[in-house]
């Protein structure tokens, strides 16, 4: 801090914006609390000094307006580390839990300084925690040089999502990043011509907001991120270089890097829940300024409703909570340049100040209406941990929801349970079941199989059940109903019959996504055959259980190149769109399909069925697709449509029963199938292609 800096006077400042604001004279403090007797201001010379080098008390009397706490300080400026403290009545019952002992977090704050070791137990326990607290830092976002940046924009119909962790990503010594970048946003950006290769139009980050590592039983760290303790400062962890604004520049550096390689930047979102915690829970941000407005409490004693898993509930659709989480979102897109959001347990957005579910959520109404948000994409995942399902509720306010019933109905069929045939037709057509839109309409389902939350695809085909002793909960965390199939032995084996399997297994899974109507979504490594040994819950395992290993580019060769081939698929046969519109219609959708069993136009819908196939006219192309899919455990003759006249022969595009690189051909060496019916072999999907003659004519004028 500039020695002028000590000596100056604070002047009374304003309430707005919140956060600290710096101009040419110096920056702006504000922050609310409503019943903080009184506010101080901690300033700092280093993020390393534990003690403050000025604490400037602000007075009522000039330096409060309503509930809002500010003061202008002259020649502070970007760069400057500054913590709160409040004081004000601890009565727990009804919900007021200050403590002017504990150094504070700016909830609008831009940047924090990186996590201390002991830092939650410090702010947990009584006494003062100036030595381990995180601190704030003041940051100027207009400062940044964007060069032009320019957003993809892509339609959901034509995105392909990549969902990976930050951290993991390029954690592994084999990455190919330099040292120093490793697990960074840096060295994400060393790996994207990797998302460019595979065709992916999108990566969805978990958790970058700054979160609490210390939440994890045993001294383990909390990698996931779902532990967020600010929604405006990117997480410092993630910075490849120590000074504390460095991690703005490198997150903007990374957008700005995707952008410019066409891929979106989709931000997994956590606006249910802090890392504060329960009553036992540490005092970093929230509970100490506010604690009655920030959370939902039970009215009779001010203990915490949790309807998210963690011991607390943000209270969202309280004025103050309102602002905060709209402010937060345009932040990230007018000054980060995001492309979309995920809403982790989106439902608690839905509960009132209460707990009691909305009809009309006030929060969800004003994300859906902002026209700072009007281009950018919405995802819920539309449930929370206290039951609360509201699967097509999100989509009637224009949002797209992450399908769970997708990928345990896909699941099922692969693995060949019963009474999965039927739903498996609906989830290819993108769950218009569930979600009510028409077919002139973009379908709003976002398909996957596998997320960060249960088994990696290499896992699901290798596991009966969940391992995850490593972390320390005596296996009782994590999914117990995961659909998965080990193909018979449990873990990895040598078996050269059950790997085959298990490969044949990964590629159904991987075409059924593929192919079907929405917006499919890929968990970082599966294209790499990355495995978690078995361990469905890893969010406190940093280490190369949980690391990608990029020598699965080599070792799982072929998987790499069927995903990389499928997304090429589906790009080139099923995303152009018939409708000259960017943004309307599904492609999919929009054609003709007719379905089947093994018998021509008689598909079995039975609950003891297994197999299903269907044809897809693409006239506007003059291109025929047909898809047969047989979950049954003996092989299944199939009869095929008869070609229309004027179309070449039957192509076999895709067959997972074999081996690269027969199991996937795109190009014209794809083999013909000249006879009336095909032998579709156990556990396999085939694709078969056909165009018509004068589609080569034109292609060729």
């Amino acid at each position: 801090m500039d020695s002028a800096v000590h000596a100056t006077r604070v002047e009374p400042g304003r309430s707005y914006p919140l956060g600290a604001a710096p101009e040419a004279a110096g920056t702006n403090f504000s922050v609310f609390s409503r019943y903080a007797t009184s506010i101080e201001l901690l300033l700092f010379d280093r993020a390393s000094d534990e003690r403050p080098a000025r604490i400037i008390e602000l007075d009522p009397a000039h330096h409060c307006s309503s509930h809002y706490w500010h003061a202008f300080m002259p020649g502070v400026t970007a760069g400057q580390v500054y913590g709160y403290r409040a004081h004000g009545p601890f009565v727990p019952e009804r919900g007021l839990r200050f403590d002017g002992s504990k150094l504070l977090l700016d909830p609008y704050g831009r940047c924090v300084t990186r996590a201390r070791r002991g830092a939650r137990h410090a702010a947990s326990a009584p006494g003062d925690n100036l030595a381990t607290a995180m601190r704030s830092v003041v940051a100027d976002p207009g400062s940044y040089d964007w060069s032009g940046d320019c957003k993809p924009r892509t339609p959901f119909a034509k995105t392909i999502v990549y969902e990976m962790h930050v951290g993991h990503f390029t954690r592994h010594p084999n990455s190919g990043v330099a040292e120093r970048r490793r697990g960074t946003l840096a060295g994400l950006i060393d790996k994207i011509p990797h998302l460019c290769d595979l065709g992916v139009t999108a990566v969805e980050l978990m958790p970058v907001f700054a979160f609490d590592e210390e939440s994890a039983p045993g001294g383990l760290k909390n990698v996931w991120g779902y532990q967020p303790i600010s929604f405006f400062a990117p997480h410092p962890g993630y910075c490849s270089r120590p000074e504390p604004l460095a991690a703005l520049d490198e997150f903007r550096d990374m957008v700005k890097a995707l952008h410019r390689a066409g891929i979106e930047v989709i931000l997994d979102v956590v606006y249910n829940h802090t890392a504060e915690g329960d009553g036992e829970g540490p005092t970093v941000c929230f509970r100490g300024f506010a604690n009655d407005t920030y959370y939902i409490l039970n009215p009779a004693d001010g203990t915490f409703k949790d309807y998210s898993g963690t011991g607390n509930s943000l209270n969202a659709n309280e004025s103050v909570v309102r602002r905060m989480i709209l402010d937060s979102l345009r932040y990230w897109v007018r000054e980060m340049h995001v492309d979309g959001f995920r809403f982790d347990l989106a439902a608690v957005l839905s509960r009132g100040e209460d707990g009691t579910p909305l009809a009309t959520a006030p929060v969800l109404g004003d994300i859906a209406s902002d026209p700072v948000l009007a281009d950018v994409k919405l995802v819920a995942e539309a449930w929370d941990a206290s039951g609360l399902y509201q699967i097509g509720r999100f989509v009637d306010r224009g949002w797209i929801e992450w399908n769970g019933r997708f990928r345990d109905e896909v699941r099922g069929f692969v693995k060949g349970d019963n009474g999965t045939v039927a739903p498996l037709a609906g989830r290819m057509l993108g769950s218009r079941d569930l979600y009510r839109v028409r077919p002139d309409q973009p379908a709003r389902t976002i398909n996957f199989v596998t997320c960060h939350d249960g088994f990696t695809l290499r896992d699901l085909v290798s596991y009966n059940a969940k391992h995850n002793e490593a972390n320390l909960e005596a296996n009782r965390d994590g999914a117990d109903d995961n659909h998965s199939w080990n193909c018979g032995a449990e873990g990895e084996t040598e078996d050269p019959d059950f790997n085959r399997l298990r490969s044949r297994q990964v590629r159904n899974l991987l075409a059924l996504t593929l192919v079907s109507a929405g917006t499919p979504m890929l968990l970082m490594g599966d294209e790499l055959g990355r495995t978690q040994r078995g361990n469905n819950n890893p969010y406190c395992i940093d280490d190369e259980t949980t690391w990608l290993d990029w020598s699965g580019s080599e070792t799982h060769a072929d998987i790499h190149r069927f995903t990389r081939a499928l997304i090429a698929f589906r790009r080139q046969h099923l995303l152009a769109s018939p409708d000259p519109r960017p943004q309307v219609g599904e492609p999919l959708v929009l054609r003709r399909i007719e379905w089947h069993g093994v018998r021509l136009h008689q598909p079995d819908w039975g609950d003891e069925s297994h197999s299903l196939a269907c044809t897809v006219h693409f006239e506007t192309d003059m291109v025929l697709l047909y898809f047969a899919f047989n979950a049954y455990w003996e092989p299944l003759e199939f009869e095929l449509p008869a070609l229309i006249p004027g179309y070449g022969p039957w192509r076999l595009r895709v067959d997972t029963s074999k081996s690269a690189p027969q199991d996937v051909c795109i190009g014209p060496e794809a083999p013909t199938v000249d006879s009336a019916s095909l032998l579709v072999q156990p556990h396999s999907s085939v694709f078969l292609y056909s165009r018509s003659s004068q589609a080569s004519v034109q292609d060729a004028s």
